[in-house]
């Protein structure tokens, strides 16, 4: 794989945009009081430099672990390059933690330092972890840090003389990626730099890409996903980068970005899916999709309404998105390329190309990737972004990576005859029936698609058939609450019902489905940072009813 010595690492990438491009914007970062700052390659190169300078001064031992706790922000970003540049490991944890996990991960690894950002304790989890942060470690504050007695990295840079950056060599240990844990404690996974740049430096070979670009940095930055697609790509790069105020002004910031470039997770894509559903009824959309003159003109009215107008490429990942939606946005003229990656490889494996796409896989290997299916039907995968193993637990490292260092994903699949991999469920995911029958439940849910839903859940473990838990979108939930007609949506999710278990085996076929009464979110322990469902607290939440509902002998029941 080609390699560009300027560029070894993502702190080199830095330097050399603040040489190559000084005053080119990298960072434009909305605040709440309305009032957006851009800063240019050569000011965050200025800033890191002179964080860096402040860290050393601290003593700590080459190589301590630095933790990073808030949303999205440029400062997010700079924090993550001053660690670096002092020779240290970044740690970042997810906003929408609970305290007790956070707490484990301070002490698991052994954080010497935190950086504070973005937080409020609304749509996070700053109000519980709070009281979890240890009190002797030591504390920097991030713009819009939810705390104002500790010391500040504006007030830090202001004072303090650069210093000249420790330049890693890309073998050096990089950062601790825990995982969002879906399943028991969270893992922290170890990269290098070298496995941080694979996926920029292979991307090259798939998409051109290049300075020119824009991207919206919205997802959780730690998260695999939006490191690699986002962070890493802009600094390799060398492209502007915007960030997101709040979730009430998401549109406004997705309109001023302008992405050429978006990635995002299944359940926002069929959130703007329902979004517009709701505003142009899809039997709307099909009539006005249909007229010759009116046709490219409502679709390019939804981009733009959606803010993806100037968009290229749109990348879908981290979980499956079904086959309709996919071919829904690409009817609008945006081609939604499916990827695939895991924590443990940096999100780099399997992608989709521009004009080799397969609708229903995760695409081809990526160059410099090996692909295989083992006698369980499990994939595993061997590439340049696979972690040097993880954090303190050699044993599960040794699980988890075959001899001849493949990766042992946890999920099945099955490879075509032209090399494209499908994903077929989670190893983990498959339960059995009380007639002893095993059920693989993510293709089921994947058929399940109508526009006022927005997420389902296959269960009914030890039950004697499976069912289906159904979660209304909040637009649908709305307009129920108003007096909308509850059997007219009823009539309409058992249609989809029955055309789903007309495609079914006998031991798969669903008994009913459940509309369940409150949403799943992270808040509640239901949905991962990246909005996966997470099936066994959904499973356990749900467990003491089933007997019930199973007894009921309805097709349709609406939770009480």
């Amino acid at each position: 794989m080609a390699s560009d010595s300027r560029k070894q690492t993502s702190l080199h990438c830095l330097y050399y945009w603040a040489k190559e491009t000084p005053d080119n914007v990298f960072l434009t970062q909305p605040f709440p009081d309305g009032h957006v700052e851009d800063i240019t390659w050569k000011e965050a190169a200025d800033q890191v430099s002179r964080m860096a300078a402040h860290l050393n001064g601290l003593n700590f031992p080459e190589q301590s672990k630095i933790a990073i706790l808030g949303k999205n922000s440029a400062h997010w970003i700079l924090a993550d390059l001053a660690i670096w540049a002092s020779g240290h490991v970044s740690v970042p944890l997810y906003p929408t933690l609970n305290g007790e996990t956070a707490a484990y991960i301070f002490d698991h690894s052994e954080a010497k330092l935190l950086f504070l950002g973005k937080l409020d304790g609304k749509a996070d989890g700053w109000n519980d972890i709070k009281g979890h942060v240890p009190a002797d470690l030591p504390i920097i504050s991030l713009p819009m840090s939810p705390r104002d007695d500790t010391p500040k990295w504006l007030d830090i840079i202001a004072k303090t003389e650069p210093a000249e950056p420790k330049l890693p060599t890309p073998d050096t240990l990089a950062t601790l990626l825990y995982t969002s844990g879906s399943t028991g404690r969270p893992k922290g996974v170890m990269h290098s730099f070298r496995t941080m740049i694979s996926v920029a430096e292979g991307l090259q070979q798939i998409f051109p890409v290049d300075s020119d670009e824009r991207m919206l940095s919205y997802l959780p930055l730690a998260h695999v996903a939006e490191r690699a697609a986002v962070e890493t790509q802009a600094l390799y790069y060398g492209f502007h980068l915007y960030f997101a105020n709040s979730l009430e002004t998401f549109q406004e910031d997705l309109q001023r970005a302008r992405p050429t470039v978006f990635f995002s997770v299944p359940r926002l894509w069929m959130k703007f899916y329902l979004g517009v559903s709701a505003k142009l009824p899809p039997k709307k959309q099909k009539v006005l999709f249909n007229i010759p003159l009116l046709n490219s003109l409502v679709k390019k009215k939804v981009l733009k309404q959606l803010g993806l107008d100037h968009c290229r490429a749109a990348l879908t990942g981290a979980a499956p998105l079904s086959a309709e939606i996919i071919d829904w946005y690409r009817n609008l003229g945006l081609e939604l390329l499916e990827v695939y990656g895991m924590s443990e490889n940096f999100a780099y494996s399997h992608a989709n190309r521009p004009g080799k796409t397969k609708v229903g896989t995760v695409g081809n290997a990526n160059p410099g990737v090996e692909h295989r299916i083992a006698s369980n039907g499990e994939i595993e995968v061997k590439s340049p972004g696979l972690m040097l193993g993880y954090f303190k637990n050699d044993e599960k490292t040794k699980e988890d990576i075959t001899d001849d260092g493949f990766l042992k994903t946890g999920d099945m699949g099955e490879i075509d005859a032209e090399g494209f991999l499908k994903i077929t469920g989670r190893v983990k995911d498959l339960f059995k029936t009380a007639k002893g029958k095993y059920v693989v439940p993510v293709p089921i849910e994947n058929r399940f698609n109508h526009p006022k839903v927005e997420v389902v859940c296959v269960a009914g473990a030890n039950q004697p058939q499976p069912c289906l838990l159904v979660l209304l979108s909040d637009e649908a939930r709305q307009e129920l609450a108003n007096g909308g007609d509850r059997k007219e949506l009823e009539q309409e999710l058992r249609q989809v019902f029955d055309a789903v278990n007309a495609k079914c085996e006998p031991h798969e076929k669903l008994a009913h489905m459940i509309v369940v009464k409150d949403p799943w979110t992270m808040e509640n322990g239901m949905l991962t940072p990246t909005m996966k469902i997470k099936r066994n607290v959904i499973e356990d939440f749900y467990a003491g009813k089933m007997d019930g509902w199973f007894e009921s002998r309805q097709t349709v029941i609406w939770e009480s």
